[in-house]
């Protein structure tokens, strides 16, 4: 089942006419989330549109934390083969938000996603690949930059606390990416580095997913 409403894709480029909320959180749409999910799932979506309200009119920094407890709140981890029966699967906001549950790459699509919503500038985020040296697996966190050559902010779902990068020693990273490009990930640097002509494919395949209505 397809959610009858506008895609995130597109409501998050919408500008000045109204809000995302005006926009993307009508009855129809909650209607589908019902039919969905279920009506319990109906809350999370409200309480998603609020949070999204909310953060509109705040400074960034504030915005980021909003969205980081949320989404660490409201998702649980959960395995893609568990969750999904596939061994790697990237779900958009709606299927993690509706099932309550999601890997590390939901988290942070969920988390950007929600900040653009909010009116973060893309240019500010990316999603970033890296190896969590705890645990020596891979791992994908969200990562801000208010300037491109400043040390970025990492948002991840096994923090609560949103830390500069440089303070994650755990963390080593790989490459990160957003919808303008893919950019390989350096120790030095990260803001500085020209992205790459690489696509990446799961994020293509992700957004045509969003803008079907998944």
């Amino acid at each position: 089942m397809k959610i009858k409403a506008l895609s995130v894709v597109s409501l998050i480029s919408l500008t000045c006419m109204a809000t995302v909320a005006d926009y993307f959180f009508t009855n129809n749409f909650y209607q589908d989330i019902e039919n969905r999910y279920g009506i319990n799932s109906v809350q999370d979506f409200k309480d998603w549109q609020q949070l999204i309200e909310d953060g509109e009119n705040l400074d960034d920094f504030s915005r980021l934390n909003l969205v980081n407890q949320f989404a660490n709140r409201k998702i649980r981890y959960r395995l893609d083969i568990d969750h999904w029966g596939k061994s790697d699967y990237w779900a958009t906001p709606i299927e993690s938000l509706g099932t309550r549950g999601g890997d590390c790459e939901d988290y942070a699509i969920f988390k950007f996603f929600t900040l653009k919503a909010m009116g973060v500038d893309e240019s500010k985020l990316r999603l970033m690949y890296v190896r969590a040296l705890t645990i020596n697996e891979p791992h994908m966190v969200l990562v801000y930059f208010e300037n491109l050559r400043d040390m970025p902010l990492v948002l991840d779902n096994l923090k609560t606390k949103i830390l500069p990068a440089n303070k994650r020693t755990d963390l080593k990273p790989i490459y990160s990416f957003n919808g303008q490009g893919l950019w390989l990930a350096k120790a030095q640097g990260l803001g500085n580095a020209k992205p790459t002509s690489t696509g990446n494919k799961n994020w293509t395949e992700l957004l045509k997913r969003i803008e079907q209505g998944d």
